[in-house]
């Protein structure tokens, strides 16, 4: 069975968008059978439905199963690890704990974002699931602090990866690779 990586957009975010699909297509010349599952009302993403999602897109998870998520993206694969079982790792791009103001500017974003900052994760069930975690960051991200890197690296022990100039990794920020998050992913896999 190849080895299967899915990758969960950011809110407002599609398969089409950023720079998914580049990744799918460099994951699958490498051999992974990678997916980009369309998340539900990616307008207004809710914990409940974005995990449950994830759920039924991955199936069975296995230790060749590996996820990379880009900003809210990270969050909802976090809170799906706490459900259990055990993968090969994941790739965090822009994953934050904490927002900037100019993340959640109007009343409307910040109800929707106070969930996912205010509902706790059981880190120890998380690592649980796998002791391989990356996490990248831009130097220049406008919505997440780079504080949020010490945090995934005390909360998981995760590898950190500071980038200059990525912005939150965007393709309105000019992104569209993000060659860190195909190289964590593959040395994760062994390949």
């Amino acid at each position: 069975m190849p080895k299967r990586a899915f990758i969960i957009h950011q809110w407002c975010g599609s398969p089409g968008s950023d720079w998914y699909p580049w990744l799918k297509k460099e994951l699958e010349k490498r051999g992974f059978a990678a997916e980009i599952p369309a998340m539900p009302e990616p307008e207004s993403p809710d914990i409940a439905k974005w995990v449950g999602f994830i759920g039924k897109s991955v199936g069975k998870a296995d230790r060749e199963t590996y996820f990379v998520g880009h900003s809210i993206g990270c969050q909802a694969i976090l809170r799906y690890l706490e459900t259990g079982g055990h993968i090969g790792g994941a790739v965090f791009v822009a994953g934050w704990f904490t927002l900037t103001r100019e993340a959640m500017p109007t009343r409307a974003e910040k109800a929707i974002a106070n969930p996912w900052i205010r509902t706790p994760i059981d880190f120890r069930k998380v690592r649980q699931a796998t002791g391989n975690f990356a996490a990248i960051f831009s130097g220049n991200d406008p919505y997440v602090p780079l504080e949020n890197a010490s945090m995934f690296r005390e909360r998981l022990g995760a590898k950190i990866i500071i980038q200059a100039g990525k912005g939150h990794f965007t393709k309105e920020d000019g992104i569209t690779k993000v060659p860190a998050a195909l190289e964590a992913t593959l040395a994760m896999a062994g390949d």
